[in-house]
């Protein structure tokens, strides 16, 4: 082993000096260790922790058999403070308690978003009392949820006092992905380092030895130890990489051993999480007891300390276990189920027997079922799919290797494993032993092919699958067809939309009319798409009702509020897709999360909502990257890209628009023209998508009135404002917003009609106290137009309105064009932009984030739930933010127009 010296480790010390220096001041941070087997990652970890006496260190280290159970590595890193949890909040307590295995059975699941904000919650207390590092060795054996969790609070470090030092493995490992977070590679060990660290350790050999051993070691600190005892011993010289050269050292040092101890080393091996007591009871039953661990211990390969038994380096365990015979390895787990007692050992036991199993066998299969169970109710979907992967293959019917491969199949996709998930449904629908259960499959297999935008994929399996049940079951075929159908609707694909309404009408199925009204929902006037939509929205009892299944039901519910978002009742829908969100986050339907996100962000956009939207929708954004649901993506980076462009943040549009939908990015494109008063560019886009909603039918109309259309071709110039008109003449003809599309298009012709116009857009308004940026636009443009006929007393009164509202909003390029206008129209307000436009220069994004969730009432335990941070921090922010304000408490936020 390396000397306590850390021989050529001076820069490498220094670099996390650096980070543990910056953690005391209050600027939290972490770091990952990269570098291959044996370069010295752990050495300079214990070296680190056992130097810092002045911080509280939780640390830990991954082991494989473990990385299949979710939250064990969190477990391993709290279990020192498992007693701080009662001093946390009530939600935040019994979230980590559940998923740390500690809960009742009767506790609801841990949503893994919820355990992330608990997890920080306690980082932050612990932090807050004195400077915490958190110290994890082979992170890349930790469990999937422990490191997501772990890589959200290491990205919101930056006002805790604590740092996170991760060691990870290249190559022979999995790969260790936490975005956001830094890394930092260890060297190979120069010539000169080399030479020291073997003088201090093999100064016996002759030099020329030395020299050879320097060589082939390659600057590899383990192998330095490793080749000099080999020599000594009368080895030859190594050849071959470095990594098999130890790991063959290792097996030779292990097949040396006695019997009944290279027994116990086999068991410890195969166990992994190096709890004696378990490892020394299974060993009993096999013929090695304690007394066998001393020859293991003077071999250099195991050593006990306290009431564990570790490896002397994570090749040795991956050597023993590799050398062990397939007989043996079944033995070996085999007693290690039958140690392995007690209740809270379940999931482990499980493991054991499935790895002992070589053939089918329904309890076992039964088992793992529990352990998928366990791992849902405590947040990890990988561990879900993992435990449901193994229990199908052991499954003894085809019902239940069905079952659980679809199982296994939502898990995977919840987890952000889109191939493996349409792998295993496929898998499934080869055993399904009915066409009903086909039929069940059919549904699950389309919901994964949407979500990643292969609608093609999802009508075909659909479609098929009506075929087989159609003559027996009507109303199971006609669900089928109805899915298919809105698969291509969603989709935007007419053709497939129709062709599945065909088949309903030709095979008399139950929904054919609701397919049919799904078709004139794609198509026709924006008129009789909504009254094609009221219509579904008069069968969803029908064609969601019934469904047992909690997420598709739910995914049905999120369809109904994307209907009310498409009618044009936005309020509606909001509240159907936040009931969703709720119940989702709730029963840990994950795979829901994200498109239902989607609507409701959508819909609080176009109530005026903006910072409610932004963060919804930033929240939906991460949830459908990591479940890598395309569709999803898309849909809440039109959102985002539709608030950059609301706020002149050429930035985040840039970002978002290349990931929206081509339609929501164009109208986002033309919002930031038509913000700016660029109308002939605006039209210029417009006309190449869809004006369908009141909000594009507006944007058109805006942007046809006041364009200046110069050089344009007359006849094209004619069909554009004649396709603007029919856009707005689709319209509720009593909505503020296509009142004021029509003012502006009769601008042109007659100077009464569109005072009148206007004048019925602002009572409208009235009734519509929610549309805050609408008004605006309204008061704007009315505004505009009484200036340019002279009017400016009238029209000074509607752009004050103007300025007022856009900058409740952070709408920073409309807000500067009414101020402009308000300036042509003889008067300027003093001092520039107000204080709520003038927060986007004084606050940080964060800042600004939590100050207008402040602002409209929100608690700091709400906005930290919306936002996942904890309330500690959302406080720290508020109070970092009332100096730039001017103001000492939140009950004066909602006087300076900042809620959105």
């Amino acid at each position: 082993m390396q000397s306590e010296q850390l021989w050529g480790r001076a820069g490498d010390l220094a670099t996390v000096a650096e980070l543990l220096a910056s953690a005391r001041q209050g600027e939290g941070g972490a770091l990952v260790l990269r570098g291959e087997a044996g370069i010295g990652k752990t050495a300079l970890l214990r070296h680190v922790t056992a130097q810092e006496n002045d911080l509280t260190v939780l640390s830990g280290t991954g082991v494989e058999p473990e990385s299949a159970l979710p939250f064990s590595g969190l477990h391993l890193l709290l279990r020192r403070v498992e007693h701080r949890l009662d001093e946390l909040a009530g939600e935040h307590a019994a979230t980590l308690r559940q998923a740390l295995g500690l809960g009742r059975p009767d506790d609801p699941p841990a949503d893994r978003h919820r355990v992330t904000l608990a997890t920080l919650a306690l980082v932050t207390a612990l932090a807050a009392e004195r400077p915490l590092l958190v110290a994890v060795d082979d992170a890349h054996w930790l469990d999937r949820a422990s490191l997501d969790v772990l890589g959200f609070v290491a990205r919101r470090l930056g006002t805790v006092r604590a740092a996170l030092l991760l060691t990870a493995r290249d190559g022979h490992a999995p790969a260790l992905s936490l975005p956001g977070v830094a890394d930092h590679r260890l060297p190979t060990l120069g010539d000169d380092d080399a030479h020291a660290v073997l003088a201090a350790h093999a100064g016996d050999l002759p030099g020329h030895v030395r020299r050879q051993v320097v060589a082939e070691a390659q600057g590899n600190p383990l192998a330095l130890h490793e080749l000099s005892a080999a020599r000594r011993q009368g080895h030859p010289a190594a050849t071959g990489p470095v990594q098999s050269t130890l790991r063959l050292s290792f097996a030779d040092r292990v097949a040396a051993l006695p019997h009944a101890t290279r027994l116990l080393v086999t068991v410890a091996a195969a166990d992994g999480t190096g709890d004696a007591a378990t490892v020394l009871a299974a060993a009993t039953t096999l013929g090695a007891g304690p007394a066998d661990l001393t020859a293991a211990e003077r071999a250099e390969l195991l050593e006990f300390r306290e009431t564990r038994l570790e490896f002397r380096h994570p090749l040795v365990r991956a050597a023993a276990y590799g050398a062990a015979s397939v007989t043996e390895r079944l033995t070996v787990h085999r007693a290690l189920a039958a140690a392995l007692t007690a209740p809270e050992d379940a999931d482990r036991r499980a493991w054991h027997l499935a790895s002992a199993t070589t053939g089918r066998d329904a309890d076992v299969a039964a088992a793992l079922e529990s352990t998928a169970e366990h791992a849902r109710a405590r947040g990890g979907s990988v561990a879900v799919a993992s435990a449901y992967e193994r229990a199908a293959a052991l499954s003894t019917t085809a019902c239940e290797r069905t079952r659980r491969l679809v199982a296994a199949a939502r898990a995977a996709a919840d987890a952000g494993q889109p191939d493996r998930a349409l792998d295993l449904v496929r898998q499934a629908e080869r055993y399904c032993p009915t066409p009903a259960a086909g039929a069940w499959t059919a549904m699950i297999h389309a919901v994964i092919a949407d979500d990643q935008d292969r609608p093609g994929e999802s009508y075909r399996v659909l479609t098929d699958a009506a075929h087989a049940v159609a003559a027996d079951d009507p109303e199971l075929a006609g669900g089928l067809v109805f899915w298919a159908a809105h698969s291509a609707w969603t989709a935007n694909e007419p053709a497939l939309m129709e062709q599945a309404a065909q088949l309903a009408r030709r095979w008399e199925l139950p929904t054919a009319s609701s397919a049919w009204r799904l078709v004139r929902a794609g198509r026709g006037t924006a008129t009789a798409r909504r009254s094609a939509l009221r219509e579904l929205l008069t069968d969803a009892g029908t064609l969601f009702g019934g469904c047992c299944d909690r997420p598709l039901a739910l995914r049905g519910r999120t369809t109904v509020a994307e209907w009310h978002l498409l009618a044009g009742d936005h309020l509606q829908a909001r509240t159907v897709a936040d009931d969703v969100v709720r119940a989702a986050r709730a029963e840990c339907a994950a795979g829901v999360l994200a498109p239902a996100l989607a609507v409701l962000a959508d819909a609080e956009l176009r109530l005026g909502l903006h910072a409610q939207a932004r963060a919804t929708a930033t929240e939906g954004l991460r949830l459908a990257e990591e479940s890598s649901q395309a569709r999803a993506v898309s849909a809440l980076s039109g959102v985002l890209a539709r608030l950059a462009a609301l706020a002149g943040d050429t930035e985040a549009l840039s970002a978002h628009a290349p990931r929206a939908d081509v339609g929501d990015a164009t109208h986002a494109l033309a919002s930031l023209d038509l913000g700016h008063g660029r109308h002939d560019a605006a039209v210029q886009r417009l006309v190449t998508v869809s004006a369908d909603t009141p909000r594009d039918a507006a944007d058109l109309a805006e942007a046809v009135a006041r364009a200046h259309h110069t050089g344009a071709d007359a006849s094209w110039w004619h069909d554009v404002r004649e396709r603007a008109e029919r856009a707005v003449a689709g319209l509720d003809p009593a909505g503020a917003v296509a009142l004021r599309g029509l003012a502006l298009l009769a601008e042109a012709r007659s100077a009464e009609e569109a005072d009148a116009l206007f004048t019925r857009a602002l009572d409208a308004h009235d009734a519509e106290p929610r549309q805050v940026f609408e008004r605006a636009r309204t008061d704007l443009a009315y505004g505009e137009w009484l200036r340019r006929r002279r009017r400016a007393t009238e029209a000074r009164t509607h752009l004050r309105a103007a300025v007022t509202g856009f900058e409740s909003l952070g709408a920073r390029p409309w807000s500067a064009r009414a101020r402009t206008e308000l300036r042509a129209s003889g008067e300027s307000l003093v001092g520039g932009p107000t204080r709520a436009a003038d927060v986007e220069a004084r606050l940080t994004p964060q800042e600004r984030r939590i100050v207008g969730l402040a602002a409209t009432g929100l608690s700091n335990r709400d906005i930290g739930t919306r936002l996942f941070l904890s309330p500690r921090t959302v406080g720290y922010h508020l109070y970092k933010a009332y100096p730039k304000l001017g103001v000492s408490s939140r009950g004066e936020l909602a006087g300076l127009g900042l809620a959105g």
